[in-house]
C-alpha cells in the first residue's frame, strides 16, 4: 500500500484516524504500532517478521547497554550495529555480490536465488544504527517501553522512505503529545501538497522517463528531456512522500524534521546537500563523515573523507556500480568546490550550474546500468542525432511534454517570493488534492521511487 492510492486515502487512513482518536491518549501508541504493522504487512506479510525482529533485537541491545559499563556498552553497540548491518547487506547487496562474481568468473559459477529487498529496510536500519550510537554517546535516553520504541520504528508515516527520524527527535512526543484542530489541519494541508506533487507531476512524468531510458540510444532532445523529466520526477516523488509523511505525523501530534528545502534552487553543490534529503545528509555527516575525521586532519584527508562518505552514501541507495559512481560524482564535486574555496556565484549563475551538475548525476542514478547511462550521455552530446525519434514519439503524450515546463515553474516559484491571498493559500492544496484524486482514478497508482531502497 502506498500513500498515493485509493486504498490508503479512502480505507486505511480514515479507519486509522477513527481508531487512533477513539483510543485513550495514554494508549494511542498501541494503534500506531498495530496498524502500522498491518500497513507494512499489506505489501508482504513475511517481511513484517524481519521488521519485528530488528525492532526486538535493537530494543534488547539498547536495554543491555543502559546498565553496562562503558567498555561493555561499546562492545554491545558494535555487536548490535554489526548484526543489523549484516541483515541489510544480506538483503540489499548479496544479489549484487554474487552477480558480480558470476560476471567475472563466468555464468553459473555460483548458483544463487535472487533475494527480494524488503520495503523500507534501508531506512529502519539507519534508524537502529543512529539509536544505538546515540545511546552510546549518551545523547538519547534508552526507551524502557517496548511499545513506544516499536511504535517509533514502525510508524507508517515514515516507515517506507523516511524522513530518517532519530529517536531523540520524537522521544518526548512518544510519551506525551498535544492535538488540536489547527495542528490537524496543518498536517492535512501538508499531506495534500505532497499528494499533489506525487500524483500530478511525478506520476505524469513517470511513463516518459521509463520510455526514454528504455531506448537503445537517445537523441539530444530525448536525452536532455529524459534527464530533466527524471530530475523533476524524483524530486516531486520523494519530496512529495516526505511532505505526506510529515503531514500525517503532524495530524497525530508528532513533529518530524524537514527533509527538503527547495534543493534545486541551491547556488552550490554544498548547499544542495544541505537542502536535499536533509535527514540522510545529517546522518552521513554525524555518523560517518565526522567519525572519519571530518575536516580536522588537513585538506587532503578532508577531501578523502568527503569522497568516501558520498561513495558510501551512493552505494547505500542501491547495489549497483551506477549508485557508487553517482556517490563518487557528488563526492568529487564537493571536494573540488571545497578545494577552490567558497566562490560566491550570483544566483543567476550558481543555480543553473548546480542544477546542471545534479541533473547529470541523476542520469547515473536512474539508468539501469552503466551502458544505458553512457548511451544517455552520448545522446546529450549529439552523438545519436537531435530530434525525437519515431521509436519514442508515439509513446509520449502532450501532457507529459507540458509537465516539463510546469514542473520547472513549480521548482522556481519560491524565487518569485510571492505573497498569496489567504483564500488562495487555503484553497490551492485542496484543489491540487482533488485534481490528483481525479488523475489517480484514471490511471494505476505508481509506487514511490524509494519504495525498495
Amino acid at each position: 500500500m502506498i500513500f498515493a492510492s485509493f486504498e490508503f486515502v479512502c480505507l486505511f487512513l480514515p479507519a486509522f484516524l477513527v481508531v487512533y482518536f477513539a483510543t485513550p491518549e495514554r494508549l494511542r501508541n498501541w494503534p500506531i504500532l498495530i496498524l502500522s504493522w498491518a500497513f507494512y504487512a499489506w505489501w508482504r506479510v513475511d517481511f513484517l517478521a524481519l521488521l519485528v525482529c530488528v525492532t526486538l533485537f535493537t530494543y534488547a541491545i539498547a536495554r543491555l547497554m543502559e546498565t553496562a559499563p562503558p567498555i561493555r556498552r561499546q562492545w554491545l553497540m558494535t555487536l548490535g550495529i554489526t548484526i543489523i548491518l549484516a541483515v541489510l547487506a544480506l538483503f540489499k547487496y548479496a544479489n549484487f555480490a554474487f552477480t558480480t562474481v558470476n560476471d567475472i568468473a563466468g555464468p553459473d559459477t555460483i548458483i544463487w536465488t535472487t533475494i527480494v529487498l524488503p520495503a523500507g529496510l534501508s531506512f529502519y536500519v539507519l534508524q537502529s544504527v543512529s539509536y544505538l550510537i546515540d545511546i552510546n554517546r549518551g545523547t538519547v535516553p534508552v526507551s524502557r517501553s517496548f511499545i513506544d520504541y516499536a511504535a517509533y520504528k514502525a510508524m507508517f508515516s515514515q516507515l517506507i522512505a523516511g524522513p530518517i527520524v532519530r529517536y531523540a527527535e520524537i522521544a518526548g512526543e512518544l510519551r506525551v503529545r498535544t492535538h488540536s484542530l489547527a495542528q490537524f489541519g496543518a498536517g492535512a494541508r501538508r499531506f495534500m501538497v505532497g499528494f499533489a506533487l506525487k500524483v500530478i507531476i511525478a506520476d505524469t512524468l513517470s511513463p516518459m522517463v521509463d520510455a526514454i531510458f528504455r531506448l537503445e540510444s537517445q537523441t539530444a532532445v530525448e536525452a536532455w528531456s529524459g534527464a530533466l523529466a527524471y530530475t523533476l520526477q524524483l524530486y516531486c516523488d520523494f519530496a512529495g512522500y516526505s511532505a505526506m509523511a510529515i503531514g500525517l505525523a503532524l495530524m497525530l501530534g508528532f513533529h518530524f524534521p524537514e527533509n527538503f528545502d527547495t534543493p534545486y534552487l541551491s547556488r552550490s553543490i554544498q548547499e544542495f546537500w544541505q537542502r536535499w534529503h536533509i535527514t540522510l545528509s545529517r546522518f552521513l555527516r554525524d555518523y560517518l563523515y565526522i567519525p572519519l575525521g571530518g575536516n580536522r586532519q588537513g585538506p587532503v584527508r578532508t577531501y578523502v573523507n568527503l569522497i568516501a562518505t558520498m561513495a558510501i552514501g551512493g552505494f547505500w541507495h542501491g547495489a549497483s556500480w551506477n549508485f557508487l559512481l553517482w556517490g563518487l560524482w557528488h563526492g568529487a564535486l564537493l571536494a573540488i568546490t571545497r578545494a577552490i574555496g567558497r566562490v560566491g556565484l550570483p544566483a543567476w549563475l550558481g543555480i543553473p550550474l548546480t542544477f546542471l551538475a545534479v541533473m547529470l548525476g541523476w542520469v547515473l542514478f536512474r539508468a539501469p546500468d552503466l551502458h544505458s547511462a553512457a548511451s544517455v550521455y552520448a545522446g546529450m552530446i549529439f552523438t545519436h542525432g537531435i530530434a525525437v525519434s519515431d521509436a519514442l514519439a508515439w509513446q509520449i503524450t502532450p501532457d507529459q511534454w507540458w509537465m516539463l515546463p510546469i514542473g520547472l515553474a513549480v521548482m522556481a516559484m519560491p524565487l518569485l517570493r510571492l505573497t498569496w491571498p489567504p483564500f488562495l493559500t487555503a484553497a490551492a492544496p485542496i484543489a491540487g488534492f482533488l485534481l490528483a484524486l481525479t488523475l489517480l482514478y484514471s490511471r494505476a497508482a505508481v509506487p514511490f521511487l524509494y519504495f525498495q531502497f
